[in-house]
């Protein structure tokens, strides 16, 4: 580690190291895909006991009030041991904005949902022929007295088969410009007229789904925002969801399946083995740097690029598994996970996992072009 800990946060990581030793499950360690709902959930709710599930929320919300050195603290430790990924999108995406723009009510019913683990969220934003080009989307809902009758197709919705909520974009309002007339809206998933199917991955698993909406009656009361003003509401998620997504959390889990890979082949990972070591440490320790000071940028109120740390996280983790393969030389193709004097050896599942990385949450080319106009203020000609 390159930067220096004070004694609290010595004692802090001791304390998360001890406890995630004494408490996680075997079974649920050195997993590749994420634990179905049963295995997932029952961690998720022993970690909310503990009072660290939401350690970026504020305390005034149910979370910890983490500072970014304690958040990292515990992305760190939860890689080493190697802590299953738990469903996010509550946490992560939908909690802070319903703390931002929801109402008394739909804090009060939807937030201890979260962070207890009672309700699984998933995220109705992209569509056959709307993803990157969020503004294009086709999902209708059409105003009828105190209901939203929803009619539509979203896909690429992750854990959208578990999940028992969506928040999803729905246009209300054909004769405004694109980006207006778009309306953000809390549905139940178990509401008549909605189907969801499983999309199998790259990777071999399920970790998508497409949801279809025929008809599904929503109440306004689910609205979030205004009426027609949802676009306020996608930009603020995004750019939440992006610094989520900029957090090293996969990208440690990577690094420690390069460390596991080193140490098995000893002798043998050779000089080259250490110097491509040495980049992935090097390029974490950056990207956790990048992170720090974008939670410190937020924690003084000033605009964090989201873009930026989006890509970063996202290209450093492809670069530490691109350099996990190499290490892996023929075993390079296997599968699964193999034990290797008694260490779990991922050699390429983790590997296709993160090639969705650079595309989901948009894409890292239109997070390029959003830094153009957002930072470089570059005119349309003068694009790299």
């Amino acid at each position: 580690m390159l930067r220096i800990e004070t004694e609290a946060e010595q004692a802090f990581r001791r304390e998360v190291r001890d406890w995630y030793n004494a408490e996680l499950p075997k079974d649920l360690r050195d997993l590749t895909f994420r634990p179905e709902p049963a295995q997932a959930l029952g961690w998720y709710r022993r970690v909310s006991q503990k009072g660290w599930i939401a350690p970026h929320w504020p305390k005034a919300f149910g979370g910890m009030g983490a500072s970014p050195v304690e958040q990292v603290i515990l992305m760190e430790e939860a890689a080493r041991i190697g802590a299953p990924e738990l469903p996010t999108q509550g946490l992560n995406q939908i909690g802070p904005i319903l703390q931002r723009f929801g109402t008394p009510e739909q804090q009060a019913r939807h937030l201890p949902a979260i962070l207890n683990g009672d309700v699984i969220w998933c995220q109705g934003y992209s569509e056959p022929g709307a993803g990157s080009d969020l503004a294009s989307l086709r999902t209708r809902g059409r105003v009828e007295g105190d209901e939203i009758v929803i009619t539509g197709h979203k896909i690429w919705t992750t854990w959208g088969h578990h999940a028992d909520w969506i928040y999803a974009l729905v246009r209300t309002n054909e004769d405004l410009p694109r980006r207006q007339g778009i309306t953000f809206i809390l549905v139940d998933l178990k509401l008549p007229g909605i189907t969801r199917r499983p999309i199998r991955t790259l990777a071999d698993e399920c970790e998508f789904c497409e949801v279809f909406f025929d008809a599904v009656r929503v109440p306004r009361t689910n609205v979030v925002g205004s009426l027609d003003g949802g676009w306020r509401i996608v930009t603020a998620l995004l750019d939440e969801e992006r610094i989520q997504l900029g957090a090293p959390s996969h990208t440690l889990r990577a690094l420690e399946r390069v460390r596991r890979m080193a140490r098995a082949l000893g002798p043998v990972l050779g000089a080259l083995g250490r110097l491509r070591l040495a980049e992935a440490e090097t390029e974490v320790a950056a990207l956790t740097a990048a992170f720090l000071q974008t939670l410190t940028e937020a924690e003084h109120a000033s605009t964090p690029d989201a873009s930026s740390l989006k890509i970063l996280s996202t290209e450093t983790t492809q670069l530490v598994l691109d350099i996990a393969q190499e290490l892996a030389g023929a075993a390079a193709p296997l599968k699964s996970p193999a034990s290797v004097g008694g260490t779990v050896i991922d050699f390429s599942e983790l590997f296709l996992q993160s090639r969705r990385l650079s595309i989901y949450g948009g894409t890292n080319e239109i997070q390029r072009g959003l830094i153009a106009d957002r930072v470089l203020k570059l005119p349309k000609g003068k694009r790299p």
